[in-house]
């Protein structure tokens, strides 16, 4: 095994020695710990987990020397103490999509094609992290626009999914980066279990630049917020793209350089920013509906004030034409 080396996440891993091993041999030391066996059988002691790893467990093996360290059959002691690590495998995108739905974080139901898994069944629901059951997905509601039924794709884990998995990660105290990680699986496990699912729903935001340059808002399906909106200049245009609310402050002072090379400290409101440097925010103009930004999307006060709580961290922005 080497640090690059990625391990099947319900497969048993053997630590292979030049010499056949004693019975009486003490075993290889695992971190973190997790229940299982260890077999040894002429030159190779092998684990077998109890249940399947968390996906990207990071994991270290210690292998003991000295007085007490692995014993050969011919008596000899291991002279020096080897440190090796590897990697579990990751999980499957269907099942992240699958666990998102059960937890009612995506616009998708997913139903299960047989008996479906019991959510407290540890076991069995680490299995399925790497072994998905069969089953099919749904919309829930039937008034979602085109652009958002287009971006769905089961098993890939595309801006939709990131998403769905930033919504998740806000909501328990995870780094929102949409980032799959061993403490994303250990808090979808627990959620399931414990029956924690979002209460929020799905949002998704159109931010059409075609004039009047306008943002619609759409909650479970419906649409609750059509507002004028300004997106950015010829020469700093907002980005066309989908994009995942990423970081959200009810207001702050937006610093930078305009395109004459001169500096700008606006205060603004109602910020949530989907793209790099890009918000949708409240900054007071004359008028709205055409190009005045430099890449943010622009709304009046009220419109703003609105838009922001359905903006929460994982909807995604979609800025067309």
């Amino acid at each position: 095994m080497s640090g690059s080396t990625v391990v099947p996440g319900t497969a048993p891993f053997t630590v292979r020695f030049s010499s056949p091993l004693s019975a009486r041999t003490p075993n290889p030391v695992i971190s973190p710990s997790v229940a299982g066996s260890w077999a040894v059988s002429g030159t190779e002691d092998t684990f077998t987990p109890a249940m399947a790893w968390y996906p990207l467990t990071n994991v270290t093996i210690t292998v003991p020397a000295g007085s007490n360290g692995m014993l050969a059959a011919s008596g000899r002691r291991l002279e020096r103490h080897v440190l090796d690590h590897f990697q579990i495998e990751g999980a499957s995108v269907t099942r992240i999509q699958q666990l998102l739905s059960l937890l009612d974080y995506s616009p998708l139901t997913w139903r299960a094609a047989g008996a479906a898994i019991a959510p407290g069944d540890t076991a069995a629901q680490l299995q399925a992290l790497y072994s998905p059951p069969a089953g099919a997905f749904s919309w829930n509601q039937t008034g979602w626009p085109a652009q958002l039924v287009s971006l769905w794709q089961p098993g890939v884990f595309n801006t939709m999914t990131t998403g769905l998995v930033m919504e998740f990660q806000a909501d328990h105290g995870l780094v929102v980066n949409g980032a799959v990680s061993p403490g994303l699986f250990v808090a979808l496990v627990h959620a399931l279990a414990a029956n924690v699912v979002n209460t929020g729903g799905y949002n998704f935001a159109l931010c059409n630049k075609q004039q009047p340059e306008q943002l619609v808002i759409w909650h479970d399906g419906k649409s609750v917020l059509t507002t004028p909106a300004n997106t950015g200049i010829p020469q700093s245009p907002t980005p066309d793209g989908v994009f995942p609310v990423y970081a959200r402050y009810r207001q702050e002072v937006m610093k930078g350089t305009n395109p004459d090379g001169s500096t700008y400290a606006d205060p603004v409101q109602f910020v949530a920013y989907f793209h790099q440097g890009d918000a949708v925010h409240y900054l007071p103009r004359t008028d709205y509906g055409i190009p005045q930004s430099l890449g943010c999307i622009e709304l009046p006060l009220l419109q703003a004030s609105e838009a922001w709580p359905w903006l929460a961290y994982g909807t995604l922005v979609d800025v067309i034409n």
